[in-house]
């Protein structure tokens, strides 16, 4: 069987103009495919150099492999299931740091070098009081890179154009300023003088970064077929869906150099990413959370099955146009687009969501996720939001923790289950409605004190009780 690598694939050599820290799953299926396509497309030009950034992972793979792998993106395209693959050539090669931490400190001298793009968990952009500048290298992430923006500073003298755009991917809110924050802590430990910092304020642009692809990663269990396929061996396969969305917040000056327009690429470049958060998650989760409790006790285990059935899929269609798009600020045809990519991307066949795993702490995601949808169409309507309302009623009704007599396996915080119990133990509909309506700790408000709501959700569970979700539903 071939093996992968640049002489067997004749793939293209691009200048090293990009610095990225992680070489896991998420990146390749994501940031690097978009890199690969504006080289291919517009002539980007632009090489990654892959720096592992913890002691374990998969460099030496990526380096036997000269920076190759395939990617599959599989999914709804143009209306169409749609499965294809292409071999990714944009990283030029890996470095472990912990191997050879001069390598990695010599890429800071190259004078090409631009961007630096980053995705090291939740956890990774974090401060360890522990590091310090001779640390070969330091244990954290920022600590890791201040060095690195450092050795840079001092290669050029500090000219202000040798500064980085730093997009961090990272799923944090405000993962960009809160990097520059902790470099900046960095600088005073280690005393690194008020040139650098200045450097780092003026001549380093650090985005604010909304990443959204869902990335199965490695498809172990299909590599057989996968390799058959193929042709070749590649170790380092990696699974993507359709859809992608990258929004960087930052000056207009970053979009002038990143050509995604041109390329079709689903890159925005704005002042303000916010809206676009909230977008996702009142839509995108928000549909999720809401979906959950009313499709498992219809009676439906998948994702998939709830959005192709006409009621349970009418309900969710519905709930998303009519009551959470309406309560957010982007223009209507961007909504209509994203809720559109949305359902698409619940129909995925490719992708098997069980909704009964993405049930797990089902109270605090309709806090999050459903509640500023339902509070914000009251305020701005004048009116209570029906099948967010009844969706509510169907997580009560959830949280009894049986489906026509099979144990519902809960997750949820334990003081969440412990007063669902108590609740359901006494059977009164009215007592349960008030009560969990009315617990502050669960939605941070009384949502008793809203005109009519107890009412309607005393309707809604009552329905659901009496006549099973099935009727309730097509009666809704």
């Amino acid at each position: 069987m071939q093996e992968l690598n640049r002489n067997t694939a004749n793939a293209n050599t691009y200048t090293e103009r990009i610095i990225q820290f992680g070489e896991g799953n998420f990146l390749r299926a994501f940031a690097n495919w978009m890199i690969h396509e504006m080289n291919k497309q517009v002539h980007f030009d632009a090489g990654v150099v892959a720096v592992q950034p913890i002691n374990q992972g998969l460099i030496e793979v990526l380096n036997e492999q000269d920076g190759l792998y395939t990617l599959y993106l599989n999914g709804i395209k143009n209306g169409k299931a749609i499965s294809e693959h292409q071999i990714i050539d944009c990283i030029q090669r890996g470095i472990n740091p912990y191997e050879n931490h001069a390598d990695y400190l010599a890429v800071a001298e190259n004078p090409d070098l631009r961007f630096m793009i980053s995705n090291t968990t939740e956890a990774g952009i974090a401060y360890n009081a522990n590091d310090k500048l001779d640390d070969a290298p330091q244990s954290s992430f920022p600590g890791k890179l201040t060095a690195f923006l450092y050795k840079r500073f001092q290669t050029f003298g500090g000219a202000s154009d040798k500064g980085l755009i730093l997009i961090p991917c990272e799923l944090i809110d405000n993962n960009g300023a809160q990097l520059k924050e902790i470099i900046l802590k960095y600088a005073d430990d280690w005393n690194l003088g008020e040139a650098f910092v200045e450097w780092i304020n003026e001549d380093n642009i650090f985005c604010n970064t909304l990443v959204d692809r869902i990335v199965p990663g490695y498809p172990r269990a299909k590599m057989d077929t996968i390799t058959e396929a193929l042709g070749y061996k590649d170790n380092l396969v990696v699974e993507g869906e359709q859809f992608h969305l990258w929004v960087i917040e930052g000056p207009k000056s970053v979009k002038e150099e990143i050509p995604s327009e041109a390329c079709g690429l689903n890159i925005v470049f704005t002042d303000n990413q916010e809206p676009y958060r909230t977008r996702k998650v009142r839509i995108l989760n928000g549909a999720h959370t809401s979906l959950v409790p009313v499709g498992y006790l219809y009676g439906i285990d998948k994702v998939r099955e709830s959005i192709e059935d006409d009621v349970v899929g009418g309900f969710i269609k519905a709930a998303i146009f009519e009551e959470i798009c309406p309560t957010l600020d982007l223009p209507e045809a961007e909504l209509k687009q994203f809720a559109n990519d949305v359902l698409d991307r619940f129909k995925n066949p490719y992708l098997e969501h069980a909704l009964i795993s993405i049930s797990l702490n089902s109270t605090s995601k309709y806090k999050t996720r459903v509640l500023p949808s339902v509070l914000e169409y009251i305020k701005r309507k004048g009116a209570l939001p029906n099948r967010l309302l009844f969706s509510l009623a169907a997580l009560m009704f959830f949280y009894k923790g049986d489906r026509n007599g099979e144990e519902i396996p809960l997750k949820d915080d334990q003081s969440a289950l412990d007063f669902f119990a108590n609740q359901w133990s006494s059977n009164d509909i009215a007592a349960i409605v008030k009560a969990t309506l009315s617990n502050t700790n669960f939605w941070g408000v009384d949502l008793t004190s809203f005109d009519g709501l107890e009412a309607l959700v005393y309707n809604h569970l009552k329905a659901i009780i009496e006549k099973g979700m099935q009727t309730a539903l097509k009666e809704l």
